[in-house]
């Protein structure tokens, strides 16, 4: 039978809105009789809740069900035992409807590793830091309040912003700034010791910052399709080809800059062969090569799995991209030379009424008749999506709001809050974990306005201006950003590349 819901009350946040982005993480009924509202449910989802029930309205969310007897959280078996099949082993065969309760955790823990870019990443014009990080290499994770994530970042990224994408690249509006043409595009990390031991393996992580609009960019990139050899990537298939756009950001570099005097190619090809030769070859450990990013770095993250596995710098390392709202990025033979012949594994995480993965070839695309698919694969509009696709729906959640805001429908954190509320296709929505939704609302407006979460609530503390020793207000001096580590020509030496 069910228990009635206590008269839910006003929340207000524990911490500041300033804080770290994992210091928010719960919401507290304010203690005021004169401001209690009779519809407002509280925004955690406590495994123990009562249900609801008719009298207490239909309108409360169905997540205050007690997720213990609605649905199962706890799994059978670890990911010592079951990494491979998280992995794509088996391309997610039985994981996914319903959704496996210990995959839904690990895309979530990637999917936070993305956001991190997004709350690292300096967006201000007005910052002479602009375009880059805010933190240093060496306590990145530590500064965003993710010091127990485990793994230790080896290498920043970065990509040339002389290429012509006013609505992904940011600049300072500083003439004395750290660089004049690079952006941090993410980052490479290793799991630490401990996490290994928990993970069953060694797991290199290469993570893609990605962009916080919708479609914008889109038209920045959009152009034709070009053979992958055409960025020196060794396919023996002239035929297998990617969007020029996502190949050029990739691939293109600046002599005259030192953070991108590397393309974002020799950066990620140099460093995952220094850390397969490390761990995997002299160390003798099982390595996992995971790649991930949101958005347009998602399709880096395409890019650069396949020209990993192409280079053949993974050794017998798998490889696995986990995809959030990512385009298409290549032609059908692409896809092919991607899943077949090179045995790479894609698990793309979108939201239904997203654009951005229905673009580009929103009409010749991986959905056309096998009859139709050889007359059109040569066109240079005809596109593929690569991988299994997990599918989610924002209008299942009952905590999001109706919006024309189609940026919402993109957000990064939105697709973490749909995860946590995903166990199946025609299920309900109940949140499997204590994550906050607040975060929802962290560079968007799309909680419901009951729950009294501002919009874009996240920002540094008087948004990164302190007072120096004259009582004036300025901004703070950073360490210098990190660039790029000494072993790098001789990496890409063995690699066969030019580094000039």
């Amino acid at each position: 039978m069910s228990t009635l819901l206590p008269k839910p009350s006003i929340l207000i946040l524990q911490t500041p809105l300033h804080t770290h982005r994992s210091a928010i993480t719960s919401l507290t009924p304010f203690n005021s009789t004169r401001q209690r509202s009779k519809r407002l449910p509280s925004l955690i989802v406590n495994a123990r809740a009562p249900s609801q029930t008719k009298e207490e309205g239909s309108s409360l969310p169905s997540m205050l069900t007690d997720l213990k007897n609605d649905k199962p959280t706890q799994t059978n078996h670890s990911l010592v035992d079951s990494w491979r099949e998280i992995h794509g082993s088996t391309d997610w065969a039985r994981m996914l409807d319903p959704i496996d309760p210990l995959l839904r955790s690990e895309l979530i823990r990637y999917g936070e590793m993305v956001q991190a870019c997004y709350d690292s990443f300096d967006f201000d014009p007005c910052s002479k830091h602009c375009g880059s990080s805010k933190y240093s290499r060496r306590h990145f994770f530590e500064e965003l309040g993710m010091s127990g994530c485990g793994y230790e970042v080896t290498r920043y990224l970065y990509a040339t912003s002389n290429l012509d994408m006013p609505n992904f690249f940011k600049k300072s509006r500083w003439e004395k700034v750290w660089s004049k043409s690079a952006n941090w595009m993410g980052y490479i990390a290793v799991s630490d010791d401990e996490t290994s031991a928990r993970l069953g393996r060694r797991d290199v992580v290469v993570v893609w910052r990605g962009t916080v609009t919708g479609l914008e960019w889109v038209a920045d990139l959009m152009d034709f399709l070009k053979p992958v050899t055409s960025e020196g990537i060794p396919c023996p298939d002239p035929d297998v080809k990617i969007e020029s756009g996502f190949l050029d950001l990739y691939g293109e570099k600046d002599a005259t800059c030192r953070f991108s005097k590397y393309s974002a190619r020799e950066q990620v090809l140099t460093e995952v062969k220094r850390l397969v030769e490390l761990y995997a070859k002299e160390g003798g450990e099982e390595v996992s090569i995971s790649i991930m990013g949101h958005s347009l770095g998602s399709a880096l993250a395409m890019v650069s799995a396949y020209d990993i596995a192409e280079t053949g710098v993974r050794g017998d390392c798998p490889v696995c991209v986990f995809s959030f709202a990512g385009p298409r990025v290549g032609n059908w033979k692409f896809k092919e030379r991607f899943e077949k012949d090179l045995g790479l594994k894609a698990l793309r995480v979108v939201n239904m009424h997203d654009k951005v993965p229905q673009v580009p070839g929103m009409i010749f695309n991986e959905r056309v008749p096998q009859a139709v698919r050889r007359f059109v694969d040569g066109l240079p509009w005809s596109y593929s999506h690569v991988g299994v696709e997990l599918e989610l729906d924002h209008k299942k959640s009952p905590f999001l709001k109706e919006t024309g805001d189609v940026s919402c429908y993109h957000n990064m954190e939105a697709h973490l809050h749909l995860l946590d509320g995903y166990h199946g296709k025609g299920e309900r929505f109940v949140l499997a974990s204590s994550r906050d939704p607040a975060l929802v609302n962290k560079s968007a407006d799309f909680l419901k306005d009951d729950y009294l979460v501002p919009p874009n609530w996240r920002q540094d503390e008087n948004k990164g201006m302190i007072r120096d020793d004259e009582g004036r207000w300025t901004q703070p001096e950073r360490p210098k950003p990190d660039d790029h580590p000494p072993h790098t020509n001789y990496h890409l030496q063995q690699l066969g590349l030019d580094s000039n």
